[in-house]
């Protein structure tokens, strides 16, 4: 379904539901945590499951949660969303949690096995106890992680795994979803004027870029949808990203206006199981955003750090490029692009500081892979591209600081702003993504 109104329609139909979970497995592993949640259920468990969740974020303030988000010198998007709802739950160790939610979100939307998710699942569950007085009370491990709930467990232990579980399960939502959509903004900023305000910025966002474009929905009961007949058990695939630009409904459907009038974006769902954060997800997004438009400088430095993270794996290398649309990549190539982005604004900019015109570019850029491109990645090539590119930073960083609000946002000769050409650089994670994380699967097994 991808017009506006019918996929609205079955968003609104209690007859039809996210696919249920499969067989739960044992407690504290991913299986269980799918089939304990209310993402994955329907009736009246979903809506006892759901209360737990709506409780837990009747408790938190997003104007908090906003100001926590922009203070979080992290520059991973994604740990600062889970760390920061985890400290307003009052959750322990909120630098774990977020941890270990990184390694469960990989696996919480599959049904493949997944030991290191099922590991973290079990880490995360004395975790969701919160350390003040604010929480729920009951989780004593009398159920126990890694073993089906045993027929003795007491009724308070099975509901208390159930208030984890759904703690996991929010804390899971918010890592992956909520971070894309500031990625989403991030890319969208670049070719906004100054004065977009970030609420405007993440609305139109949501529209025409969702971090989750499309939504799966399994008929519980017969019934009618835009002229469709829907059987018990038939599946539908809802494209919310389609209805989001239905030309019926928003005007100039593919340009990006975030003074665009009009509904809402059917992203965060509609009743009756409507996204219950959605404005705590936002106020976390904003925040995000808050801190790169008031630092620009920290997009500059959190793509370095981005970058090297992922290249800390990329020795296990085994020399294959890796396609990405049109092109491929490989270690020495992602590393060579990202420096030459670098390099390319950074004489862009004092340049136009100066008032001449910014040097032409010769770059072979992506269209070309050479033979050094392809050559082993080692250890001593991650130490020469860690040494480069955080120099690298370390030059935008302070001149960037340097710059005044003016320079930032009226900056001189043509162009992106100084200010948008850091959300463009920030962009330049592609590369190292296209080659990706390539620590080997059997590191994280345990030892001995």
């Amino acid at each position: 379904m991808r017009r506006y109104a019918d996929v609205e329609a079955a968003l609104a139909d209690p007859r039809l539901v996210p696919p249920p979970a499969a067989a739960p497995g044992p407690t504290g592993g991913v299986a269980w945590l799918r089939a304990t949640v209310a993402r994955f259920s329907h009736g009246q468990t979903h809506d006892r499951r759901r209360a737990l969740v709506v409780a837990d974020l009747a408790r938190l303030d997003p104007a908090a949660l906003r100001r926590a988000a922009a203070g979080d010198p992290d520059t991973d998007p994604r740990r600062v969303a889970v760390r920061t709802l985890a400290q307003a739950l009052g959750l322990a160790d909120p630098d774990a949690v977020a941890e270990a939610i990184g390694v469960v979100a990989g696996a919480y939307f599959g049904d493949a096995a997944d030991p290191a998710a099922d590991r973290a699942v079990a880490r995360l569950l004395p975790l969701m106890l919160p350390t003040g007085p604010t929480g729920h009370d009951g989780f004593d491990g009398g159920v126990a992680a890694g073993a089906p709930a045993p027929p003795g467990a007491t009724e308070a232990a099975r509901a208390a795994a159930e208030v984890a579980a759904n703690r996991i399960g929010l804390l899971v939502q918010a890592c992956d979803a909520t971070a894309t959509l500031v990625d989403h903004a991030r890319r969208a900023a670049v070719g906004c004027p100054a004065a977009t305000g970030v609420e405007a910025l993440l609305a139109e966002t949501l529209r025409h870029d969702p971090p989750v474009p499309a939504l799966h929905r399994v008929a519980t009961a017969a019934t009618r949808v835009a002229d469709a007949n829907l059987a018990p058990g038939e599946r539908v695939v809802l494209d919310v990203a389609a209805a989001n630009r239905d030309p019926a409904v928003f005007a100039d459907p593919d340009v990006f206006d975030p003074r665009r009038p009009g509904p809402a974006s059917l992203t965060f769902g509609a009743a009756p199981r409507a996204c219950p954060g959605t404005e705590h997800a936002l106020a976390i997004a904003a925040g995000v955003l808050d801190r790169y438009l008031d630092a620009p400088a920290t997009l500059v430095t959190g793509l370095v750090e981005q970058v090297l993270t992922r290249a800390g794996t990329w020795t296990a290398w085994d020399g294959r490029p890796r396609p990405a649309g049109d092109r491929v990549y490989t270690p020495h190539k992602a590393i060579r692009r990202v420096a030459d982005h670098l390099v390319d604004h950074l004489a862009e900019i004092e340049a136009r500081l100066a008032g001449q015109a910014p040097p032409p570019d010769h770059w072979h850029a992506s269209m070309v892979t050479t033979p050094a491109d392809l050559a082993p990645f080692t250890a001593h090539d991650l130490d020469e591209a860690r040494s480069r590119l955080s120099r690298l930073a370390l030059i935008w960083a302070r001149r960037l600081d340097d710059l005044t609000a003016e320079q930032l946002d009226r900056s001189p000769g043509p162009g992106w702003s100084f200010r948008q050409l850091a959300f463009h650089l920030a962009g330049s994670v592609f590369y190292a993504d296209a080659v990706g994380d390539l620590t080997p699967t059997d590191a994280a097994a345990p030892k001995g």
